[in-house]
Parts: structure tokens; C-alpha cells; sequence
């Protein structure tokens, strides 16, 4: 294909930017002046440092005029991008001294923060404004109220906190899309709805709030479907000539609608009911009633004074016509009519037997919930027997650990990436030796007794480092991402390693695998067929779907012409002759983009794996390693740490009374009572905040001594607590030494 014809189909490029991509959530609306020969993102626009809006807002392009935009472009022609390292960079960091300069796309993936208020300043990665974490919270984790995934508590630049409520926390791709959505009028609170200070704060961390009414309320006829009302006639038999759907207000042929269901309906002709009568009953909601013995008590309206009428063949004395209308084949429709079948349930001491033959098939609704409980608790149980199966494996592999020997790690907590990176990278570094780990702090002292760290701390903290890196993308169950230079200085193998070692010397598992990234190294990535909710690219994502929601072959052709480029990079470019050859294209896009594309981060990252024979077991061991890989850990609850700890007690001290202060206390954290969580009591005995597949080593412990404030050792696992005369002070020290302690880590 000749030059000519890719350019005909190539979108043109930003001219700040100097990017064809076209996604305006990513960065903004693009739009194309022929007349000017000039294509534009809005928030390239709207960022760039050097340009005002000095016309009216439909003036030049959003307000800002041409001739200021062509000297913005040569302004920015002169910069070189800091990120990328090309020419162009039209934006620049306004912290004072610092002379940045960046594109509105590089500045997004560096993770630069853009305040879309005021002047619209921006604020390079080294000087963007961060969040804190108040010092009565503690760290824990949390459902981002948003997708209901669950994130750690501690604020960075993918993870933000609400100002307003104390442990609501969102992913950023989240909020972002909510205020898109939501617009300045409706975007707020998920939690407590304040509008004022959660937009001041999201703003305030580069969340774009339009100046616009919400989608939904833009969308015309949104509503329409709830402004409908039942029409249909259900009498058993229908007097209207016009049909059972006519309705005439005002006349005998007006439709009345049960008061109570409003699901049924009746002409006032084919049922004795006068014109000035409000409220009517059908047969369905009248038997309830009788049934309940509540009927009597009803005031005597319309049909229900009607016993002593002879209207034979013109009440409603047979289920209506209306449940055969339901579509042909649903099995859960009988459940439209729960509400009034349940009722009937509990109110009446009929059998079966006794309902009308339209509600007996309301009684299985009880037999399915039962049944998704038990599959439900029968699932939980078999996660819990793979992963004790998981655990007795990785205790075999552990076995290769020398016991002799020690490998010293210094882990900075200021930056546990580089340094785990450097102490796996040492030319001391054995995988088979003990582990050793010392924190420092920022200062580069290591820390004192008091704080200090443990392995199963460090390799939490690594875990999550992992789970939020480049490394890999999607929002929770994650696939292996593309980073040239992560390639190049090979982190994916680093990773795999670092993974392997955490499951041998008792770390946490990384728990974020998605079962694709799982199977593709039990099975072989050419045996594993990916989904469109592998593709974490919101781009990409939407080309898949509108190929696959393609409904005539005119329509996938144009599809396909609109993402030729990407196409004829991912070699998945083909002549489309039937409507069925989209799902081999669908196909072809998901493996390359999700198995191709990532090919060689994958070999190195499965290379890694082979640390200490783990990827082998994992291949002989699927099941077992699934749940471990990508489940989250069971929640931790009063009973399982009351189990985990083991009590001992000084000479001449109660250890009854210290004993049900230690349980009161659990119980009390696990119903809400206390600042603390479960997760925090962990962490500040062990260093993690769930129990690694192996278990602790030495086995954590609690222990009762004549001290005023409690002691988490980490390296012991142990729990030193003071004896107090009533179980308040007992409670109150413990919730400040664990407040303390975890602030301080933060800090």
C-alpha cells in the first residue's frame, strides 16, 4: 500500500503534542481547523504555559486565538521534553526553580499532576502535591466505593483519599471517569455526597471536573422508560372491542391499575368499579390480603365490596394474560412478583398446596438462595483446602533454604523498589541463603528496636510496589504490561524472582495475578485464549468492542478503517468478506495485544519465576497455586488471630484476666468499636497485614508484662502488652501504640 493511501487514512497529529491519539478522556477533545490547517487536544491546549484565552469562548479554538496558538507552537518548538526527550514541550512545571518541561501526554504517563483551575498550573513528578495520611488513621485496605475494588490505604498518585470521609479511598482512572461522567454540578461524595470540599481536594490532585451538565442528563428520552405505565387490560374477560390495550380516559374504556402491585390492570367496564373510584385490587393482591387476614381491614373499595355482585365471568378469578407475555424461555421471571409472593409467604400458614397455581413457582426462590449459599460456602472451603495445599508445597521448597547462611538486605523505606532492586542484584545475594532485612529511614540510619522492620514487612511492601508499577496494568487482576525500559534493564525477570523468593521464605503472595497471566504460565501462552477484560488500554478496549458489536459488514469495515494504523501494527490487518470474520479479527486483537505484544517481558518474568523451583510446582500444582495467586487473602477475623497468637504470661500475673482483656479486644476491633483494625494488629506484630501461605516463623505471640505502653517485635513476631487493672485502659493503650506505631511508619 503506497504512501498516499496511509496517509489518507493516518489521523493528523496534535500540533503541540505532535500525537494522533484520539481520546478525549485521556487528554481532552482533539479537533481539526482545516481552514487553519491545525489540530489540537483541549488539555493540550488548555496546560500549555505560555497561552491565554484572550477571545470569547467561541472565538479562535475554545477561546484561545490562532495567532497566539501558532506562537505557542514555536515557543514549545524550541523546549525539549524532559520525558521523551523531543521537542515541543509546551508545558512546564511551576514549582519554583524547577525548569521541567513536558508534553500533556508524557506528563500523564510520568505521572505529572495537572490542576484544572486557576491559572492551570502543572507539577512535574518530583514536585506534585501528595496527600497525607492524618495521624489518628492507620493503614489497612479498603473498597474503592467506585468499581468496589479493593485498594491499600496509603495515598499516591493512582490511589486518592477523600477529604470528607475517613476511610473512603478511589482509584484516580475512577474518580477521573465519575467526573467526566458526573460533570461540576453532580460530581461528589460517593460516600458522604459534599460537593464543595471533595471537589476542592480533586482538583486540587488533577482531577478534570467539565463545566457541564451530567451525561445522563443530556442523554435525550433517558428517563423515558420510567415514565411508562402499565396499559393492558387483564380482566378474564375483555368487554373492549378495541382490544385489551386501549385506553380512553375519562370513558369506561380508562385502564385502572392495581394500587397495590400496579402490575395489573382492568377497563372500568370489564370490572365493577365506578369511574369516581380511585383504588382498585386485583385478584393476586386481594388473596394475599385474605390470606393475611388483614382483607377485613381494608376499607370496602371497588372490587373488594364486591362478594355479594355476581360477576361471574368478569372478575379476575385466573392468573392474567400477562404471564405468558413475559419473554419466552426466562427462567427468573416469576421473580418480577417476588415482593408480593414473599409477603405472601410470611403471612400466611397455607402449604403449597393452598396458593393459587400462579405463586407455587415462587417457592424455589428460597431452595435457589440456599443453593447459592451452599456453592458459595462450598467455593470458600475449597479455596481454603488449596491453600493449605499451596502452603505444605512451598514449606517442601523451603527446605532448600540454609539455615547457616544469612543474605542482608537494607531496605530504605523511602524508595523499597531501589533498594530491593540493588540487594537482589548483589553479587552476595543467594536465594537459598536466610534472608535478612534492616530497615533504614530517610536519613539512611537504621531503625531501633522499637520499629523495627521484618522480612514479611519488606515483602509485603514489595508486593505492593509490584502490584502499582509499570510493570503490569488493569485495575485489580493484572496482566504483564509493556515497558521498553524495564526490558531493557530487566525488571520482569527481577520480578519474578522477587515473587518466587517472597512464597519460599514465607512472604505474602502477590494475590493480583488475573487467571490469564495464571494460565498462561501453567498452560503456555499458545494455549490460552484472552478476553476484552484483559485489555487494561481503554483505547484498545473500545476498538474491540465496536469490532465485536459491529451488526452489518458495512459497519465493521468502517470500523476497521478507523483503526487501520493499529491494525496494520498489531498484524492483524485482513480483508473482511462476511460478518463472521469479525470474531477471528476480535480474536487475533486480544492475543496480541494481551499474549503477543507482552512476549518477552513474559519469558523474562516466567524465567524469574523458576527461582527456587517455583514455576515448576506451580505447572504440577495449578489449583493449588490459583488460589493463592490470584484470591485475595480470607479476611482476617477475631477467632483467626485469637488461634494465631499464642498467650504467655509472667509469674505472679493473671493470665485470665490479661487473656479476656486480649479477646475483648479483638472482638471489639472486628465489630468497629476501636480506631484499630485487625489488619493494623497484624502489622504491628508481624510487619504484614494477612498470613503468608507458610505461617510465621517464630510463631507470633503475645506476651504480659509489666510495661506501660504495648510493643510490637517484629522480628520475634511478638506482641508485648502491659497489665492494666480495667479493660479501658487496656483498650485505650492499645489503640495509641497502634495508632502511633503505623503513623510513624508513614511519616
Amino acid at each position: 500500500m503506497n504512501e498516499n493511501t496511509l496517509c489518507r487514512f493516518q489521523s493528523p497529529a496534535c500540533v503541540l503534542c505532535q500525537r494522533t491519539d484520539d481520546c478525549p478522556e485521556k487528554y481532552g477533545e482533539k479537533r481539526t481547523y482545516k481552514e487553519y490547517n491545525l489540530t489540537v487536544h483541549y488539555y493540550c491546549l488548555l496546560m500549555s504555559s505560555g497561552i491565554w484565552q484572550r477571545g470569547e469562548e467561541d472565538e479562535g479554538v475554545y477561546g484561545f486565538l490562532i495567532k497566539d496558538i501558532r506562537k505557542e507552537v514555536n515557543r514549545a518548538a524550541k523546549l525539549k521534553c524532559n520525558i521523551c526527550k523531543k521537542k515541543g514541550a509546551s508545558i512546564g512545571c511551576v514549582a519554583p526553580k524547577c525548569k521541567r518541561s513536558y508534553h500533556f501526554p508524557c506528563g500523564v504517563q510520568r505521572e505529572c499532576i495537572f490542576q484544572f483551575m486557576e491559572q492551570f498550573g502543572s507539577y512535574c513528578w518530583e514536585h506534585r502535591p501528595v496527600q497525607k495520611l492524618p495521624s489518628d488513621e492507620s493503614r489497612g485496605s479498603s473498597q474503592c466505593t467506585i468499581c468496589l475494588e479493593f485498594v491499600e490505604h496509603f495515598p499516591m498518585y493512582n490511589i486518592l483519599k477523600s477529604p470528607c470521609c475517613k476511610n473512603a479511598w478511589f482509584h484516580r482512572d475512577c474518580l477521573q471517569y465519575q467526573a467526566l461522567s458526573a460533570g461540576v454540578f453532580f460530581f461528589r461524595c460517593t460516600v458522604c455526597n459534599n460537593k464543595d470540599k471533595f471537589q476542592n481536594e480533586m482538583l486540587r490532585m488533577g482531577i478534570h471536573i467539565p463545566e457541564k451538565d451530567a451525561s445522563w442528563e443530556l442523554e435525550e428520552n433517558a428517563y423515558q422508560d420510567l415514565l411508562q405505565r402499565y396499559q393492558h387490560c387483564d380482566a378474564r374477560r375483555c368487554l373492549c372491542r378495541n382490544g385489551r390495550d386501549y385506553n380512553k380516559p375519562d370513558s369506561k374504556w380508562e385502564i385502572k391499575c392495581c394500587q397495590c402491585c400496579g402490575s395489573r390492570g382492568t377497563h372500568l367496564a370489564c370490572s365493577p368499579i365506578q369511574p369516581w373510584e380511585e383504588n382498585w385490587e386485583c385478584i393476586e393482591c386481594r388473596s394475599i390480603f385474605t390470606k393475611s387476614g388483614n382483607y377485613q381491614n381494608q376499607k370496602k373499595r371497588s372490587l373488594a365490596t364486591s362478594e355479594k355482585i355476581d360477576v361471574t365471568g368478569r372478575l379476575l378469578e385466573e392468573p392474567s394474560p400477562k404471564c405468558p407475555r413475559q419473554s419466552p424461555g426466562s427462567q427468573h421471571g416469576f421473580l418480577l412478583r417476588s415482593p408480593k409472593m414473599l409477603y405472601k409467604e410470611s403471612s400466611c400458614s397455607g402449604t403449597l398446596l393452598d396458593l393459587p397455581a400462579s405463586n407455587k413457582m415462587v417457592m424455589s426462590i428460597s431452595p435457589l438462595i440456599n443453593s447459592s449459599s451452599r456453592n458459595l460456602s462450598v467455593r470458600r472451603m475449597q479455596l481454603r483446602i488449596q491453600k493449605r495445599e499451596a502452603a505444605n508445597i512451598l514449606r517442601e521448597l523451603k527446605l532448600q533454604v540454609n539455615n547457616t547462611k544469612t543474605t542482608r538486605l537494607n531496605i530504605n523505606r523511602d524508595n523499597i523498589w531501589s533498594s530491593a532492586l540493588k540487594g537482589f542484584r548483589g553479587r552476595n545475594f543467594n536465594p537459598a541463603n536466610t534472608v535478612e532485612v534492616k530497615f533504614t529511614n530517610c536519613k539512611g540510619r537504621v531503625e531501633t528496636d522499637a520499629f523495627h522492620g521484618s522480612k514479611h514487612e519488606f515483602f509485603r511492601l514489595l508486593m505492593l510496589h509490584l502490584q502499582n508499577s509499570s510493570l503490569f496494568e488493569g485495575s485489580y487482576s493484572k496482566n504483564l504490561s509493556l515497558d521498553s525500559q524495564a526490558i531493557k534493564e530487566n525488571l520482569y525477570y527481577e520480578a519474578g524472582k522477587m515473587i518466587a523468593v517472597s512464597l519460599v521464605h514465607g512472604g505474602v503472595p502477590p494475590s493480583f495475578f488475573s487467571k490469564t497471566l495464571f494460565n498462561c504460565l501453567v498452560y503456555g501462552s499458545e494455549n490460552v485464549k484472552p478476553t476484552v477484560e484483559d485489555v487494561a488500554d481503554f483505547d484498545v478496549a473500545q476498538t474491540i468492542k465496536m469490532i465485536k458489536s459491529s451488526r452489518t459488514l458495512a459497519s465493521l469495515k468502517s470500523t476497521i478503517s478507523d483503526c487501520y494504523e493499529y491494525l496494520t501494527i498489531a498484524g492483524c490487518l485482513r480483508p473482511m468478506t462476511t460478518l463472521c470474520d469479525k470474531d477471528m479479527l476480535v480474536n487475533d486483537l486480544l492475543i496480541y495485544h494481551v499474549i503477543k505484544r507482552v512476549h518477552s517481558p513474559f519469558e523474562s518474568f516466567r524465567q524469574g519465576l523458576k527461582t527456587l523451583g517455583v514455576l515448576e510446582k506451580i505447572q504440577m500444582h495449578p489449583d493449588a497455586f490459583s488460589s493463592i495467586l490470584c484470591h485475595k487473602p480470607e479476611r482476617l477475623s477475631a477467632r483467626i488471630l485469637g488461634d494465631l497468637f499464642t498467650i504467655h504470661c509472667l509469674s505472679g500475673v493473671n493470665k485470665v484476666k490479661g487473656v479476656d482483656f486480649w479477646m475483648g479486644y479483638l472482638q471489639d476491633v472486628e465489630g468497629g468499636e476501636s480506631a484499630a483494625t485487625l489488619e493494623d494488629i497484624l502489622v504491628f506484630a508481624t510487619g504484614t497485614s494477612s498470613i503468608p501461605p507458610i505461617g510465621f516463623e517464630p510463631d507470633p505471640s503475645v506476651k504480659f508484662l509489666r510495661i506501660k505502653y504495648p510493643v510490637g517485635n517484629r522480628q520475634l513476631n511478638c506482641l508485648e502488652l502491659p497489665i492494666t487493672k480495667t479493660y479501658e485502659q487496656f483498650k485505650n493503650k492499645m489503640d495509641f501504640a497502634i495508632s502511633s506505631a503505623l503513623r510513624l511508619e508513614v511519616e
